[in-house]
């Protein structure tokens, strides 16, 4: 009996070696057609035998997959490619010249490689199918909470927010929700210092139980407080270790299996989130302006990216970027130069979003 591959040959002989064949004679009085008739058997030929061979199959399923991987990096290293409209607001007073006074709104740019991104903001709706099912852990400073703020806004409507922003900005303390209608649980967990999230996530690994979505950051507390760069950074190192044991590591960063100390558990989403640009002139006390300099903030970034736990240089956190965020917003955004508008983390949350929608390709 004749294999697959001899098969294979022989229905590409009888469906397009021999029609050509017999046409052949008058291909080649023309050179042009007798070049493109020789092209079409040898695509024809390759159409027909290439599901007999196993590694061109495999070759090309690879290629496939690497173009994806490739787009799928390229959008996400877009998402913060956004765009800021601050206008003066209808009530503008020059006697009030603050924040409140401007309407601010935002949009990803309109370049061709962003656009082919197709970012979105989010309904409720479609935000809601997202984080279906899901438990969700937002943990650091007031940053962080305000990035629990604007997930919840965009979840619940007004009413129900009323209560919710008093309870979740109690100074210093956690806060926990469950939206029924959707089976999301949100923690806020406050966490000023880069050894609480450690302690956190080391919470996760021995308690065997992990958030589908965790987002975290410090920075600020310990700028004020210790106002040490070089402390920070060694703190970063060892938060990144922790979270790398809890994750099985991926192949798009170039390992093929889980590291020693991994578990075999779904992969949560993980964010970082970045500090926001300071204003020293807006601090509003003393302390504050004297240790949060321009100069002190270089150096703690400069330890955030020697530290490696972010995913552009290696990492397994994706940044959420509040700097560009509030630096493209500007000083009509922040009515203390260190905590912004509404907006800003509202874009943070968007693009957090959109990144979940990318990595567990998903479209709507």
């Amino acid at each position: 009996m004749l294999g697959a591959l001899q098969l294979g040959v022989l229905a590409a002989c009888v469906v397009v070696l021999v029609p050509m064949g017999m046409a052949g004679w008058h291909l080649s009085r023309n050179k042009m057609l007798f070049f493109s008739g020789a092209l079409f058997i040898t695509l024809a030929v390759g159409v027909h035998l290439t599901p007999y061979f196993p590694s061109v199959t495999d070759f090309v399923s690879t290629v496939s997959s690497v173009v994806v991987i490739d787009n799928r990096r390229t959008c996400i290293s877009l998402l913060h490619d956004v765009v800021w409209d601050v206008t003066k607001s209808p009530g503008f007073s020059t006697l009030n010249n603050n924040s409140v006074n401007y309407d601010k709104s935002w949009g990803w740019t309109s370049s061709s490689r962003v656009s082919a991104c197709e970012f979105q903001k989010l309904s409720r709706s479609d935000a809601s199918d997202l984080l279906n099912g899901s438990w969700v852990v937002v943990a650091g400073d007031s940053q962080a909470r305000f990035i629990a703020l604007s997930l919840l806004s965009l979840l619940l409507d007004s009413k129900d927010m009323e209560s919710i922003r008093g309870d979740l900005f109690k100074r210093h303390s956690d806060y926990q929700i469950v939206v029924d209608e959707i089976g999301m649980r949100l923690d806020f967990i406050w966490a000023p210092y880069t050894s609480n999230l450690t302690d956190l996530t080391m919470g996760f690994k021995r308690n065997r139980n992990y958030p589908d979505v965790l987002v975290m950051g410090s920075g600020l507390w310990h700028m004020l407080h210790f106002t040490n760069a070089s402390d920070y950074g060694v703190s970063l190192q060892l938060l990144r270790d922790s979270v790398v044991s809890l994750l099985p590591i991926s192949p798009e960063r170039g390992t093929d299996g889980p590291v020693a100390g991994s578990v075999p558990v779904r992969s949560p989403h993980v964010f970082w989130i970045g500090m926001p640009t300071l204003i020293n002139s807006m601090l509003n006390t003393e302390a504050k302006r004297e240790r949060m300099t321009d100069a002190m903030r270089g150096a703690y970034d400069r330890q955030l990216q020697k530290s490696k736990i972010l995913r552009q240089s290696g990492g397994p956190l994706l940044m959420l970027d509040i700097e560009s965020l509030s630096w493209n917003c500007g000083v009509r955004c922040t009515v203390d130069g260190m905590h912004y508008d509404v907006p800003v983390y509202e874009a943070a949350v968007q693009i957090m979003l959109n990144a979940l929608l990318i990595e567990s390709h998903q479209k709507l």
